[in-house]
């Protein structure tokens, strides 16, 4: 293989393989063929395992027949400590075998067919009769405080709590409901919902998930999270500056959902399921919003000052503003610290979702979100998996060190291009081993740098980040986090905050250069989007005193 062609991962086709290869086997055809055959019985009659005359020659006319078969032994007694006798096996007519089940496991309550009890709940393990009279009657007399029993949106944070539920449940609860924009639900329609819910959905997250998702569906897609957080917008406190600038709604609702996604929807599916949201936070982080008043001051999923960081990143890079990035514009992030041949790699579809621009040389705002999300936090499982995914070309699973190379090839003429002379290669795979202590001697997997987390950014910047692969030579020792004192910032929370800093301060000195020279045009390299900075309680600051943070940030 040349070094310049990427392979795409071909672990499906294999999986394909493997079992066609199963199916073709005569062992798994007489399988399939008994199961056939008791399926096909009639009602009453035995369960055919294997026939004994199937596998007999027929007689000769006048010869001897089939040798009678030997008298079954005796039932064996079972010693007093067993509790549970195993079900009877019986001699059915003509040599055939029959499973009967003894008739104490018959009809026994949690046992399904069998006798094997129900391990299985995809929306929550039932703890017992639940009365939902007590349930019901809250919901109704919340709803006898409204004028003729009906809620509308504003109304439903008192049924959400009635429900149990969260405050900001309440856009969900109203839209399950049959709710439109402008409309409302009356209490019966509200209660025959909720009702089905407490009997179908046995815990938080099956309830969550049945009240966003679509019906009939056990999973939740992009677009069912819109009508959520679009009520978040518009009702949260925190975001009430947001009201001024609607062209930016879609923005945030957009930037958060990715987010979401990139935390939550560990299989890379695109839908998250029952057991993906029971692993994540993302519940408990919603329970949250109504406790913090301010968005921007919190980290997380709903952080503002996030979401302006990453949206104004891609617009620094979009100089066509047709909200889309080829090869060129990527590769001007952070001024050309990632490789050529890693940018190929991500525009190759490895890790792009996204397949409509993929297809056309492009990646959307949506994957720049994955991007820089992955770039700027090297430590958590999705963002191994993403360099993992770009890095292992032949898709089998592990680094080889014909792939190290294939990187570090680049990474070394870009080293001696800046005059600094790298390590050779074999001397760098030493290290890199030692650093990784893979379990296969050679190959490094993904459950491998998954094993040694906070070290996962040195690894991956040596072969494709020039720019923080320098940064941490020079460092004589590695900053673990926790460190140092206060809370402890993901290294994502710390360039989100240093980032969100200095593009205030540039503002800030726009807006003096612009009082200033009334008559003066502004600069064309200085002109900002119109309508994408909604003033912030943070901006009120003078001009001055965001010009004195700007020079803290870079000390002389």
């Amino acid at each position: 293989m040349s070094p310049g062609k990427t392979l795409q991962p071909v672990l499906k086709m294999k999986v394909d393989e493997l079992f066609l290869r199963w199916l073709s086997e005569d062992a798994t055809q007489r399988l399939l063929h008994e199961c056939l055959r008791a399926v096909q019985a009639p009602q009453g009659a035995p369960n055919v395992a294997v026939s004994a005359d199937a596998a007999m020659p027929a007689p000769a006319p006048g010869g001897p027949g089939p040798p009678a078969a030997p008298a079954a032994p005796g039932p064996r007694p079972e010693p007093h400590s067993r509790r549970t006798r195993r079900p009877a096996v019986r001699r059915g007519g003509r040599g055939c075998a029959e499973v009967q089940t003894w008739p104490e496991l018959q009809g026994t309550p949690g046992l399904s067919v069998g006798g094997i009890p129900t391990f299985y709940f995809p929306r929550g393990r039932p703890v017992g009769p639940v009365s939902k009279d007590g349930a019901i009657r809250a919901v109704e007399t919340a709803f006898a405080l409204l004028p003729l029993q009906r809620a509308r949106l504003e109304d439903m944070g008192n049924v959400a709590k009635a429900c149990g539920c969260p405050l900001y449940w309440k856009g969900p609860l109203f839209y399950r409901a049959g709710g439109r924009r402008g409309g409302s639900v009356s209490v019966h329609t509200f209660v025959a919902m909720w009702r089905r819910i407490l009997q179908d959905c046995h815990d938080e997250e099956a309830r969550f998930l049945h009240l966003l998702a679509s019906p009939g569906c056990d999973f939740l897609e992009q677009e069912d999270f819109v009508p959520f957080l679009q009520d978040v917008v518009e009702s949260h406190p925190g975001l009430a500056f947001l009201k001024e600038a609607p062209e930016f709604h879609s923005c945030y609702i957009t930037t958060v959902i990715q987010r979401i996604f990139y935390a939550v929807n560990r299989s890379w599916s695109g839908r998250i399921s029952y057991n993906e949201l029971r692993r994540s936070h993302f519940l408990q982080v919603v329970a949250r919003l109504e406790e913090e008043a301010d968005l921007s001051l919190t980290s997380g999923l709903f952080c503002y000052e996030h979401v302006y960081v990453i949206y104004c990143t891609f617009r620094e890079l979009d100089t066509d503003c047709d909200l889309l990035l080829g090869n060129c514009d990527l590769a001007r992030h952070r001024d050309h610290a990632i490789s050529d041949k890693m940018i190929d790699r991500i525009f190759s579809g490895a890790v792009m979702r996204d397949r409509t621009a993929q297809r056309a040389g492009k990646m959307s705002y949506e994957d720049f979100v994955w991007f820089l999300l992955s770039e700027e936090d090297k430590t958590t499982p999705t963002s191994i998996e993403y360099w993992f995914r770009c890095m292992d070309l032949d898709g089998d699973g592990a680094l080889s060190a014909f792939e190290l190379e294939f990187f570090y090839e680049e990474q070394s003429r870009r080293l001696r291009s800046l005059d600094v002379e790298p390590l050779p290669f074999p001397d760098c795979l030493c290290q890199m081993l030692d650093l990784v202590r893979p379990r296969t001697q050679g190959r490094i997997t993904l459950g491998d740098l998954k094993r040694c987390r906070l070290l996962a950014p040195i690894f991956f910047d040596t072969f494709f980040n020039v720019d923080k692969y320098l940064d941490r030579e020079q460092h004589e020792q590695l900053a673990l986090p926790g460190d140092g004192d206060g809370p402890e910032l993901s290294d994502w929370d710390r360039f989100a905050a240093a980032e969100y800093r200095l593009l205030v301060a540039e503002e800030a000195a726009a807006q003096l250069w612009e009082d200033g020279s009334d008559t003066d045009e502004p600069s064309p390299g200085k002109q900002q989007p119109s309508g994408l900075r909604p003033q912030r309680p943070f901006w009120e600051a003078s001009g001055a005193e965001l010009l004195e943070e700007e020079d803290d940030l870079w000390p002389a």
